[in-house]
């Protein structure tokens, strides 16, 4: 298999398909303005659109129940489909190929012009809409489209008003105009109809979003919509133009990788979103099903260490600057540091459900708002300061503000590494002594002292290095059991975590250290499926069910192989695991053991991230 291109499929779409709800997750599409985002089927259905922000309350959300919403375009006719992103860019081309003709299906949100000379601006402009785009390119077509707007995620069933051009609804807090030259001759009010198409013809749409207390947005006429769709490419192309440089292996994915990051990063704060859904599960039919639509620090702090890689994230000051702001008075005063956020720095992230949603595929509950916010997650100092330095080339001359932010993370990682806390997987549970936890703080003092001339904190380096090394101290003692040949999950327990393939990549020890080799050999041979990918740990975590195998895990594996000085075996593992990927490139958050089917939240940060760093560690193993 040619592992640098993307991989083009081609599946039959009865019309009763296309009409139905909770497509496999695998078959989405990722849409974004780099401040909302919607889901594409593979056939056609905009079954999720969160604008103007990624967290908003969903316009369709048939994602999660068949009665959510959806906006659907596409043949009355069994087709072959491919589909692709046009070059450089977030904007989808879906093709239909049926007997009797051929249509080309185009999606995107638009970001509005980036014409600042780094790309920096890439949806800095965005007018909130979601363009589409049908051209009969063969023979004759009858085109069905359904149009279901239910704001709130399906709470609402929206008010028609029609308008020269086009059509309003209206629910909520929310107004939308659908806008298109169709509806000359087509009933605007009604929500589903067919109309032909012959070779040569094109219709354009386009939907705007408005809140209930903003003007109404003007309509747009076919060519302002062309002109739409030409900037927003423009813009996507500009920012891989200037930010993507990366020439090794996979060299596509990882580009793409890269555009997916930058996609989930909200551009009015630099915060970036986990993923851009809620509640799609780790186990169908299970109740493992959360929202992740904010910024954990933890995973945006991975993002910009991946992007280092994939896109060159001049952007990184912008995060700082943001978590600066919404966490220093709080760990200024002593308290820990917030693990995530909502992407305007909110820090309430009350969890609540969605009751009258069945969610995807009966998992319910479907859920809004996340509990780990109130949780203590003591790694998130390293995380951060790691990222801090890997970019420090990046941040430009920070201001005071930010080094006393930066300074007071690293001295909260020197006063809590000693507590027990829920760890990197936000476990519902009591709070345990998670070795990972231990080595991000030994991380946090690593590179606080590496930073100090920086951060003007140059009397504090002693202290630092004392505190690092009693972290270092107690990792080797109490982490690591002879039983198991392998570092453990918890200090004093002999159990394991795919969490500790990070060691060697964090440099606590050398990636051919015995004690190194010994937790990779235990973790392939224990967290392994027989699928070849990997599980997050194997212990009881207090809630009911189980989940998928785990993307980021599999890639740490190949990660931490190929520091280990076996590049075939790393080759192996990462192959794998991209083969999971979507006909787009795009990966979840894991995979079904018996089905190979994509899981969780889609498509996930934390899956390109991973992509992205093994196929680095690879490219410089084998340079």
């Amino acid at each position: 298999m040619d592992n640098d291109r993307l991989r083009p499929t081609k599946n039959k779409a009865p019309l009763g398909e296309r009409r139905a709800s909770h497509q496999p997750i695998g078959s989405y599409a990722l849409l974004s303005d780099c401040n909302g985002a919607a889901l594409v089927s593979q056939v056609g259905s905009v079954d999720w659109l969160c604008l103007p922000r990624f967290d908003s309350p969903a316009l369709f959300a048939r994602l999660l129940d068949h009665n959510g919403g959806h906006w659907a375009i596409g043949p009355n006719a069994d087709a072959d489909i491919s589909r692709r992103y046009i070059d450089g860019t977030m904007t989808l081309e879906t093709t239909f190929s049926t007997p009797d003709g051929e249509l080309i299906l185009v999606d995107a949100l638009a970001t509005g012009p980036n014409d600042e000379p780094h790309g920096h601006e890439l949806g800095a402009h965005s007018p909130f809409a979601l363009l589409r785009e049908v051209r009969c390119t063969r023979g004759r077509i009858l085109v069905d489209f359904s149009y279901h707007p239910r704001p709130e995620y399906g709470l609402i069933a929206s008010l028609f008003l029609p308008v020269d051009g086009g059509v309003l609804a209206r629910g909520g807090a929310t107004t939308w105009l659908l806008s298109s030259e169709l509806f000359s001759s087509i009933d605007p009010i009604s929500s589903r109809f067919q109309f032909d198409m012959t070779e040569g013809e094109t219709h354009r749409f386009s939907l705007q979003y408005a809140s209930s207390i903003d003007p109404l947005p003007s309509v747009w006429t076919a060519e302002e919509i062309s002109n739409q769709f030409h900037i927003t490419n423009e813009a996507w192309q500009h920012w891989s133009n200037m930010h993507q440089s990366y020439d090794g292996p996979w060299r596509e994915q990882v580009h793409h990788s890269g555009r997916v990051l930058q996609a989930l990063t909200y551009f009015p704060t630099g915060a970036i979103v986990a993923a851009p859904t809620t509640s799609l599960p780790e186990e169908i039919g299970g109740v493992r099903n959360w929202d992740y639509r904010y910024t954990w620090v933890r995973d945006a702090s991975f993002t910009l260490d991946a992007l280092w890689v994939a896109a060159c994230p001049d952007e990184a000051y912008k995060f700082i600057d943001f978590l600066a702001h919404a966490a220093l008075t709080k760990i200024e005063g002593g308290r820990d540091m917030q693990i995530v956020y909502g992407i305007a720095g909110e820090h309430d992230l009350a969890e609540r459900e969605l009751n009258y949603l069945s969610g995807w595929c009966d998992s319910a509950p479907v859920r809004v708002g996340n509990e780990a916010w109130g949780q203590i997650q003591i790694d998130v100092y390293g995380e951060l300061l790691a990222a801090v330095d890997r970019l420090r080339d990046y941040l430009g001359e920070l201001d005071s503000r930010t080094k006393k932010f930066l300074v007071e993370v690293a001295e909260a990682a020197a006063r809590c590494w000693k507590r027990a806390d829920q760890g990197i997987w936000e476990v519902r549970a009591e709070p345990r002594h998670y070795l990972y936890s231990k080595l991000m703080c030994w991380v946090a003092m690593d590179r606080a002292i590496a930073l100090a001339e920086l951060l003007d904190a140059s009397d504090r380096v002693d202290s630092w290095k004392n505190t690092r090394e009693q972290i270092r101290h107690t990792i080797l003692t109490e982490g690591w059991s002879d039983e198991l040949g392998a570092f453990r999950q918890v200090l004093g327990e002999d159990t394991l975590d795919a969490a500790n393939l990070v060691i060697p990549m964090v440099g606590f020890l050398p990636g051919d250290d015995p004690r190194v080799l010994g937790t990779i050999d235990a973790i392939e041979k224990t967290l392994t499926d027989q699928r070849g990918l990997v599980y997050r740990y194997r212990s009881d975590d207090n809630l009911p069910g189980g989940e998928g195998s785990f993307l980021l895990c599999t890639f740490w594996l190949a990660e931490a192989r190929a520091l280990a000085g076996q590049p075939q075996q790393a080759r192996r593992i990462f192959e794998n695991a991209i083969a999971y990927s979507n006909d787009l490139g795009l990966l979840s958050e894991q995979v079904d053991t018996e089905s190979g089917r994509l899981l969780g939240n889609f498509p996930q940060a934390f899956s390109h991230i991973g992509l992205v760093t093994a196929a680095w560690a690879i490219h410089q193993m084998e340079s």
